[in-house]
């Protein structure tokens, strides 16, 4: 299942990926449950939908991509601030409670904002993720992606209860994600 609030799904990936593991392309697609979110509420809305959706059939996967573009449009300065978390810890907490109740793994995209305060100065990367502390906390494991040389991306276990802070090299090619070349 697919909530993609940017309209930057592509299915034709998914088709190069079936075709990468010897898959039907059609059947990948069938198997994939894909709405566009255009506010905060129909985001939320969604949730509803998948609810429903997986009260009626087994999903493994929830993806929202990303969890948090549509707050920055709908909610603007720090006047809406309190509103906007709010909002955005209720949609939190029901996507928790899918994972819950479904069993479903929920990974959701977030975006960064550069510091724009005395700290980016000290720090080796002056990106920070939106979203707050309640974005923080209603997550378990937070990956830290970024671009590194070519083709080649970084990932950064960020936080995680269970696993160390480590990076891991990889790459994503036309045919899905790869390993780095060196």
């Amino acid at each position: 299942m697919y909530i993609d609030t940017e309209g930057t799904f592509r299915p034709e990936r998914l088709l190069a990926v079936a075709e990468r593991y010897g898959l039907v392309g059609s059947d990948v697609l069938d198997n994939v449950a894909y709405a566009r979110a255009f506010n905060t509420d129909h985001q939320t809305q969604l949730l509803y939908q998948a609810s429903a959706m997986m009260a009626e059939s087994r999903y493994a996967l929830l993806i929202v991509d990303s969890a948090t573009a549509l707050y920055r449009t709908d909610y603007s300065g720090r006047g809406e601030l309190s509103a906007r978390q709010g909002h955005l810890g209720r949609f939190l907490r029901m996507l928790l409670r899918l994972a819950d109740e479904f069993g479903v793994a929920v990974v959701i995209t977030n975006q960064v904002v550069a510091q724009v305060d005395g700290a980016a100065m000290f720090s080796a990367d002056p990106k920070k993720p939106i979203g707050g502390n309640i974005l923080a906390h209603a997550s378990t494991t937070r990956l830290y992606l970024r671009k590194g040389r070519g083709e080649t991306r970084i990932c950064k276990i960020y936080d995680s209860p269970c696993l160390p802070e480590a990076e891991a090299m990889f790459a994503i090619n036309a045919d899905g994600v790869g390993d780095a070349k060196d």
